[in-house]
């Protein structure tokens, strides 16, 4: 038995929906937050759409968030309780879990995925493996990948299989590899080298992927009374950094700005065809980053240019710092959201399928979802929010959660790769971090030791919110195994937090 979100759509005709989703861009990146780069169809979105300035993924890598944005559930409820994925790896969505695909293809949508898929594959093996450098060469790529998108509600998809500096170096297409891998290649820094297919080349990556999403527009444009689903996860502004010739110089500002300025472009082409075709009136485009601004885009260097990727926070990808996980976050609903409107309410990225499902009128299953919200009341400008805390995650486990201006972090340093990092850089150190965002944004004064009160409380809500396997209303559920990454000294301070 499932609880309901809305009775019926609150639309006669339900809107066509393009999520896209940027590799590593930071809170700072786009030039309508305060960049120095470039971005005309970022700010485009901006000027004629709802900038969140407190929106958060639900981890500050990349796997996790893409599991957290398809099931609407927190990553470290499933099997994954830290780090990430690589391109070989088993499927971390089981067939049996709804997704936020899965219920639009069923309320009639055509869904796809575009892009990066970072979640794992079933592949198919070989009886005797190839030889090249690198992991894969035991893969049979003549084989469907079982267990993909396909699996799991989306009628149709063009892949890369994890992220672009992970073999192997194909396209999959409706989860089937578009060609054989014969060759061994890799890409710039950090230089992994694996199974590719002769002709794949990943500064082409991005031209791909925009041709791909136009041509499934203008595809599903011409379909009356069809609405379309688009979740298209871009590989950039990740590494490698490899904008293409026409790019390459542009911003006078290095590689990154480069390819952040190409990212750019290809949010302006899906704009385009959605203009193109007749459509933009009726689509709902969000666009977000799946985590802070990675430390290989030569953080200082840019801000020694004046360009501060990550804006005021502290951190970068990986880290439990605001600066790993708080993330541009645009939305335009032409008839719906505002033009150049702003919100500040805390918002997360496992609350698309909620909204999705307020929106065609969907009844949410009791076991899906379970830490989804919907933020159709802040987009249509109304009351009726309610996020009551929101729970982050660091690559290495480190948990915080947010409630109001306050924030409590359960590690003594970042729990990723800024400093101080865990382990020795730590020891000493107080166990929690608590922090009030609304006097200090840079988390630069720790008040856990004055407010312990206030500690107790907030750990008695993650206690609470793993407890019941879920953060929304409805009937508890059952995590997937308990989420041992809280450290000694913390469970010795907060002892609610032991399984």
């Amino acid at each position: 038995m499932g609880f309901l979100i809305s009775v019926s759509s609150a639309f006669a005709s339900p809107p066509n929906i393009v999520f896209i989703l940027a590799d590593d861009m930071g809170y700072g990146d786009p030039a309508y937050a305060g960049g120095k780069i470039p971005t005309p169809h970022l700010d485009r979105l901006a000027k004629e759409g709802m900038q969140f300035s407190d929106a958060h993924t639900s981890s500050a890598v990349c796997t996790p968030t893409r599991y957290g944005i398809l099931t609407g559930r927190y990553n470290w409820r499933s099997p994954m309780k830290k780090g990430v994925l690589n391109g070989f790896s088993s499927p971390l969505i089981p067939e049996s879990r709804q997704t936020v695909a899965a219920m639009l293809k069923d309320a009639g949508y055509q869904t796809t995925v575009i892009g990066k898929w970072h979640l794992g594959l079933e592949w198919a093996k070989l009886d005797k493996a190839g030889s090249g450098k690198g992991p894969g060469w035991n893969v049979d790529y003549a084989k469907r990948a079982e267990k993909g998108p396909v699996a799991l509600g989306f009628s149709e998809d063009f892949l890369f299989p994890a992220s672009l500096d992970m073999p192997p170096y194909v396209y999959l297409r409706n989860d089937v590899p578009v060609g054989i891998p014969t060759v061994t290649k890799a890409f710039k820094q950090p230089n992994r080298p694996g199974p590719a297919t002769a002709d794949f080349e990943a500064e082409n990556v991005l031209t791909d992927l925009a041709r791909e999403a136009r041509e499934f527009i203008g595809r599903e444009a011409a379909k009356k009374n069809k609405s379309f689903f688009l979740y298209m996860p871009l590989t950039s502004p990740h590494t490698p950094l490899v904008p293409t010739e026409k790019w390459r110089g542009k911003s006078g500002m290095g590689d990154y700005a480069d390819f952040m300025m190409e990212t750019d472009w290809v949010v302006g082409e899906v704009l385009a065809e959605l203009d193109a075709q007749g459509v933009a009136g009726e689509t709902l485009v969000i666009f977000t980053s799946d985590n802070g601004c990675s430390p290989m885009a030569d953080i200082p260097d840019l801000a020694k240019k004046g360009h501060k990727v990550n804006g005021p926070l502290r951190g970068h990808k990986a880290d439990i710092f605001e600066g790993g996980h708080r993330v541009p976050f645009l939305v335009r609903w032409p008839g719906t959201v505002k033009p150049g409107s702003d919100c500040a309410a805390t918002v997360c990225t496992t609350d698309l399928f909620a909204t999705a499902a307020e929106i065609v009128g969907k009844e949410l299953p009791a076991d899906a979802a379970e830490d989804s919200f919907s933020m159709l009341p802040l987009l249509k400008g109304e009351d009726g929010f309610s996020r009551p805390y929101t729970i982050h995650h660091s690559i290495n486990g480190s948990f915080a959660i947010r409630q109001g201006k306050w924030k409590l972090s359960l590690c003594p340093g970042s729990g990723g790769w800024s400093d101080p990092k865990p382990g020795k850089a730590t020891q000493g150190m107080y166990p929690v971090q608590l922090y009030d965002l609304e006097a200090d944004l840079a988390e630069t004064n720790n008040l856990a030791e004055k407010q312990p009160e206030m500690v107790k409380n907030m750990a008695d809500l993650l206690a609470k919110a793993i407890r019941e396997g879920r953060s929304n209303p409805g009937p508890k559920q059952d995590n997937e195994g308990w989420p041992n990454t809280i450290s000694k000294p913390v469970l010795d301070l907060l002892p609610q937090l032991n399984p």
